[in-house]
């Protein structure tokens, strides 16, 4: 293997960040990577929110819920769908964009911004810094919105958490990979056994970094799913004229 596979292989996210600055080199090829990403009909429709203010972070660490490593990291980044910018080439050209009334925006603005923010943990890493992925923004997405300005047709829709890690985390395992990759259909057989075997797994992964509370995958996994965890997401976006109705 090559580096990079190398790199990517072993990620792990970061919860504890030295409080040393990031060099703004370092920064701007962090952002040029995400940039880099490909994006649906190179429509460009995702953005990014780069925040060092501290007093802007501790309030981004409360609307997540009380996540301190965001206040902690140096640098946060906050990804965005941006059909802003799309519905200002639409005015330019004199026509009214549509899209993002329906699904199909939602499900582009998450991909790139997925595609977007999977290039920057990389470009990260790679630079030997630590990331967390933040979904926490979307616990109280009126609020992200409201203290970033964001306009209309724009949405939070994940957040980044960068700093210089204090130590490295335990890495956490991940499924056997028969349950990730189906060869030429979704194989169904075999996966109950494979999570079994996983959940046992993770009962000792659990254990050794004291979280033994959570029990194992499925439980922890079923905890969360048995309820609409975010539920301020679709009323919020439905306000930014997300209405999915189409």
């Amino acid at each position: 293997m090559n580096k990079i596979i190398e790199s990517i292989q072993d990620h792990r996210s970061i919860r504890n960040f030295k409080s040393d600055d990031i060099d703004d080199k370092a920064l701007e090829a962090i952002v040029k990577s995400a940039q880099a990403m490909p994006n649906s009909i190179n429509g460009q429709q995702t953005s990014i929110i780069l925040i060092k203010d501290q007093e802007t972070r501790k309030k981004i660490a409360e609307i997540a819920g009380g996540q301190v490593w965001i206040e902690q990291a140096p640098v946060f980044m906050l990804f965005v769908a941006d059909f802003y910018k799309t519905n200002l080439a639409a005015e330019k050209n004199g026509l009214e964009q549509k899209i993002h009334e329906s699904v199909e925006s939602t499900l582009v603005g998450a991909v790139d911004v997925g595609l977007n923010m999977g290039a920057a943990i990389l470009a990260a890493e790679s630079l030997g810094l630590g990331i967390v992925p933040i979904g926490g923004i979307r616990k109280d997405p009126k609020a992200m919105i409201e203290l970033l300005d964001m306009p209309e047709f724009t949405y939070p829709v994940a957040g980044l958490a960068i700093g210089h890690p204090v130590d490295k985390s335990k890495k956490k395992p991940r499924m056997p990979l028969g349950t990730f990759l189906h060869k030429e259909k979704y194989h169904k057989e075999g996966l109950k056994e494979a999570m079994d075997a996983y959940d046992e797994k993770m009962e000792k992964y659990l254990v050794e970094v004291g979280r033994e509370k959570e029990g194992n995958w499925s439980k922890q996994t079923s905890n969360v799913y048995q309820y609409v965890y975010f539920p301020n997401v679709h009323p919020t976006m439905k306000e930014q004229g997300f209405t999915n109705d189409k």
